[in-house]
């Protein structure tokens, strides 16, 4: 009987448990997800860095999550290196590297490209940008694209559309980054058809980039249909989720008439 008894503590302590590292996990992500992470839910938004008040709190939900999770791994990294605990986060990244997250590589690899904690080891910075990159972690591809070849090989943009035209197919990230891509003509052919609809796929997902691009192209008539009053829309839901481009033109449509002195200096601005 002690036996029986025994089985059914454990079988009703087990989900009660799951259910504990969940709350953990959900409450790690609220707090430290990254926007751009491949691994993140849809349904977090993730902040652009760990909140000072909200550091405590992340880094022990995250901690406790973070032996079932490489997510909340790489987030209890974030919390630390927001807590300038560079050598925790450092140990952390690694951690959720090794588990396969491409976020914690990329992060790894700008460490080593800036030599923040770390030897300087632009090498190391490729080869771990490149395996993110090659997962499909569209700041992979723009953090390879950006640290160059090196003095062996020059920059290449259209391997870097290539690895984004991967990710793209499910990251708004990735959307985003290509957009700006084919807009500016970088590693291909210029086509703002093409780029509106990746900056359309981004805004869809409230990307803030790609909703301030959307109002730009709404604004211009690139790629499509010339629309002011979308325009406007666009730029306030950009400026809503912080972006400050948006933030500049929604002020460009509000007072669009500048009003100079004789040395070219702004004297004023009429607005509506």
């Amino acid at each position: 009987m002690r036996k029986i008894a025994l089985a059914i503590l454990l079988a009703l302590a087990s989900p009660l448990q799951a259910h504990a590292q969940s709350a953990d996990l959900v409450l790690c992500d609220r707090l430290a997800a990254d926007p751009s992470d491949p691994d993140k839910p849809a349904d977090i938004r993730g902040v652009a860095e760990v909140a000072p008040a909200d550091i405590p709190t992340a880094i022990k939900f995250c901690k406790t999550a973070s032996g079932a999770s490489r997510r909340a791994m790489f987030e209890l990294g974030r919390a630390y290196a927001a807590n300038r605990q560079m050598p925790e986060a450092l140990a952390a990244w690694r951690k959720a590297a090794d588990k396969g997250s491409t976020s914690a590589m990329v992060e790894l690899g700008v460490l080593y490209g800036t030599g923040s904690g770390v030897a300087k080891d632009e090498a190391q910075a490729r080869k771990l940008f490149e395996k993110a990159a090659e997962a499909g972690n569209p700041r992979g591809v723009s953090n390879l694209a950006a640290l160059g070849g090196g003095a062996a090989a020059p920059a290449n943009p259209a391997r870097s559309r290539e690895l984004l035209g991967r990710a793209a197919e499910t990251n708004a990230e990735a959307q985003y980054q290509l957009g700006l891509m084919l807009s500016n003509g970088s590693g291909g052919q210029q086509d703002d058809v093409a780029a509106r609809a990746m900056f359309e796929k981004a805004a869809a997902q409230n990307h803030p980039g790609a909703l301030e691009r959307m109002g730009a192209f709404a604004q211009e008539g690139r790629g499509g249909a010339k629309d002011k009053d979308a325009a406007k829309a666009y730029y306030e839901r950009a400026a809503a989720l912080g972006d400050e481009d948006a933030k500049k033109a929604l002020e460009r449509i509000r007072c669009p008439y500048a009003i100079k002195n004789k040395q070219g200096q702004l004297v004023t601005t009429l607005c509506f």
